[in-house]
């Protein structure tokens, strides 16, 4: 016995080594995490188009192929057009201009030629270029694979055909950069560009090509690091509010589940530690959105403790031993644990693959986060429960105990919590009918989404963040009449960047003599003009594309999972209806769509998801358990009662960070932070109050048509 508590003890003091280590790494690391330009800025450089009058179409497709090459530095990299003919490039987390304007190369002109000097196509004819490898007979080969647009396909199909055993020239800015030679006819619209020497080369070579592919020349007309849109404060604040909320999570989960809460803790603290070290290790560029997916994915750790911990102190209630019970409640809360986790974890792989910017990163820090919180929870928890019992917490008054408990009558008003839900889904599409009448627009859009005006001013001294935010952004919200000003510096001068709503000339004129009066700044030194929107057309498609995929492929795993498409489609049901009624607030309260307002979505799907899985679960083992004097009403109604406290507190711990958050953070982080409360409030009524009586609505229906059909 003796022996046992000394390993134990040993295991725990290792355990909260780990969490000391990883801690000290994690925070020492936070320095170098990259941060995206929303909380570290970056490097922003303007091109300008050699073509003084380009077509909003060719600027559009320029700016959607450069997008695509930038964001090989950053998925958080934006790109947006200002004025008539210049483009914007910010990438974050890098602070040497001239390393990047070397790398990403001069974007120029691309033509391939036959060897008589014939012009075969241009670069803009290029749809794709990618280095790689390939193994031929067990011999590695560095490649670039090209492939071209209908219009290239048919020119290149006839060069080569006229052309076999002949190079075809590929000249980047006057320069040939590749003559590969013609072995036979290539007519499918792909071919392959073979002989580099390394890896290296051949990505460099793909490279020049993607880059000289757009559909403009540019030329580079200036280069910045600028400062953090948010602000250290907004960094800071966050930080505090991060590590209040947690703190705060842990002081509850020890109330609620005593030894088990700690236990937990442990967990989550190792957790903590290990995020840190391996955003830094993946190169994850972290912003606003990130934050949200990490935030996500602490609520899921905590969600699989809290089904964990109520399954140990129901099997306490029904007789078995501590011990026992431990081993069974791990064992009965895997499927609910894991179903919850993979579905999440397949938005979060679809929205990676499928996504671009925010929705990028924040698919990124949610996977990690994902796999971390399983891994913590199933384990590490396990580990610290087991530790912590052979210690000598074996008495059941440490663990708590749950006996059965009298179902309630959920599913009884349900006609009512339908009438409630779709009134408030109505409420929302008239208030955007609203929306559009007076504005044009069904909601808020921000500058993202709409564009706006950049004006430049350079003060008569260096302003720090805070007076820039103090002083310069309320004279500027005066003019504009609303909020959301961005605010960047540009190292190393006395400029600072001013991002608002389109302002029209008199505006203009009205925000500079505003500026002189109040800084005495010096009218010709601020110069504005209007940008487009970070967020393009085809990143909301992407966006819309992407968690279109995500949702029926989750619907696909819940349906073979569950082996019923009942749950499947109720689960739909209930997280296009938490989409639906957090858009209702957006439309109603006016509140601004940014990009933060993707990842706000993107959690709110994924908490959706997880919550409801818990109940289709415990739906599905009472099924299997029902007697014959059960109705399937009866099992909803029980299913329901007994996650009900799992479904409580699950939301209580992920509000109470959501809330400090939303309490100490600055104006941009209480932007995100009320939403996201929103969201997790209708997330658990919806999982409550909806899913089982839709799924209840569905199976009778089912019955009733096989009833029918005999």
């Amino acid at each position: 016995m003796k022996n046992k508590k000394g390993k134990s003890l040993l295991g725990l003091a290792l355990l909260i080594a780990a969490i000391g280590l990883f801690g000290y790494f994690g925070y020492s690391t936070m320095g170098a995490i990259k941060l995206g330009l929303d909380l570290a800025g970056g490097v922003s450089i303007t091109y300008q188009a050699k073509e003084a009058n380009p077509s909003a179409e060719d600027m559009s497709d320029t700016i959607y192929k450069l997008r695509l090459r930038v964001e090989n530095y950053s998925s958080e990299a934006e790109v947006y057009q200002e004025g008539v003919n210049r483009i914007n490039v910010d990438i974050p987390g890098v602070s040497d201009a001239n390393a990047i304007l070397q790398d990403l190369g001069q974007p120029g002109s691309l033509v391939f030629m036959d060897s008589e000097g014939n012009q075969i196509l241009e670069g803009r004819q290029v749809t794709s270029a990618k280095g790689g490898i390939i193994d031929q007979n067990g011999v590695k080969e560095y490649v670039v694979q090209l492939a071209f647009d209908e219009e290239g396909t048919k020119a290149f199909a006839d060069a080569t055909t006229n052309g076999v055993g002949k190079p075809i020239y590929i000249i980047y800015d006057g320069r040939i950069i590749s003559y590969p030679m013609v072995r036979e006819p290539i007519t499918g619209g792909q071919c392959r560009i073979d002989g580099m020497a390394d890896l290296k080369e051949a990505e460099e070579l793909a490279a020049n090509i993607r880059i000289g592919s757009l559909s403009l020349e540019l030329e580079e007309l200036r280069s910045n690091v600028v400062g953090a849109k948010l602000g250290q404060e907004a960094i800071s604040t966050s930080l505090k509010a991060g590590a209040i909320g947690f703190a705060i999570v842990v002081v509850f989960m020890i109330a609620v589940y005593l030894i088990p809460g700690v236990a937990a803790s442990l967990a989550l603290c190792l957790y903590v530690g290990l995020i840190l070290v391996l955003l830094k290790a993946f190169e994850i560029t972290l912003t606003l959105p990130g934050v949200a997916g990490i935030v996500l994915s602490i609520g899921m750790a905590v969600d699989a403790n809290v089904i964990i911990f109520t399954r140990i102190k129901e099997e306490i209630g029904v007789g078995k031993t501590v011990k026992s019970a431990i081993k069974t409640g791990f064992a009965k809360a895997l499927s609910a644990i894991i179903d919850g986790n993979v579905t999440t974890l397949i938005a979060a792989a679809v929205l990676f693959w499928r996504g671009s910017g925010t929705v990028k990163g924040f698919a990124s820090t949610l996977a990690l986060g994902i796999v971390l919180s399983m891994v913590t929870a199933l384990f590490i928890t396990k580990f610290a429960l087991n530790c912590l019992y052979e210690a000598g917490f074996e008495d059941v008054k440490f663990y708590g105990v749950r006996k059965d408990i009298a179902a309630r009558p959920f599913l009884k008003p349900r006609k009512a919590f339908f009438g409630v839900s779709l009134l408030l889904i109505v409420a929302g599409f008239a208030a955007m009918g609203v929306n559009r009448a007076s504005t044009g627009a069904i909601l808020n859009y921000g500058m993202e989404f709409r564009g706006g005006t950049s004006t430049n001013v350079t003060f008569n001294e260096d302003l720090s963040l805070e007076r820039i935010s103090s002083e310069v952004v309320p004279v500027v919200e005066q003019i504009t009449g609303e909020a959301g000003t961005q605010t960047q510096k540009v190292a190393g001068t006395n400029e600072v960047i001013i991002k608002t709503r389109t302002l029209n000339m008199e505006e203009r004129e009205a925000l500079d003599t505003a500026l002189a009066d109040k800084f005495g700044v010096d009218p010709e030194l601020i110069t504005a003009d209007s940008i487009s929107g970070a967020i393009s057309a085809e990143m909301k498609r992407d966006a819309i594309v992407a968690v279109t995929i995500a949702t029926i492929c989750m619907l696909i795993y819940i349906w073979f999972r569950f082996s019923n498409i009942t749950f499947a489609a109720s689960a739909v049901l209930a997280l296009v209806h938490d989409v639906l009624v957090v858009l209702t607030f957006y439309a109603a309260l006016k509140w601004s769509i940014s990009s933060t307002f993707i990842a706000c979505m993107l959690t709110i799907v994924g908490y959706s998801i997880n919550a409801t899985i818990v109940i289709f679960d415990r739906i599905r083992e009472n099924m299997k358990l029902k007697k014959y004097n059960q109705t399937i009403e009866d099992v909803v109604n029980l299913s329901i009662t007994q996650t009900f406290t799992r479904s409580i507190n699950t939301s209580l711990t992920t509000f109470i960070m959501v809330f400090v958050l939303f309490v100490m953070g600055v104006s941009s982080i209480r932007e995100f932070a009320l939403p996201m409360m929103v969201g997790i409030v209708c997330g658990t009524y919806s999982s409550v109050f909806l899913t089982g009586a839709m799924w209840y609505v569905f199976s009778q229906k089912k019955e009733k048509k096989n009833t029918d059909g005999v």
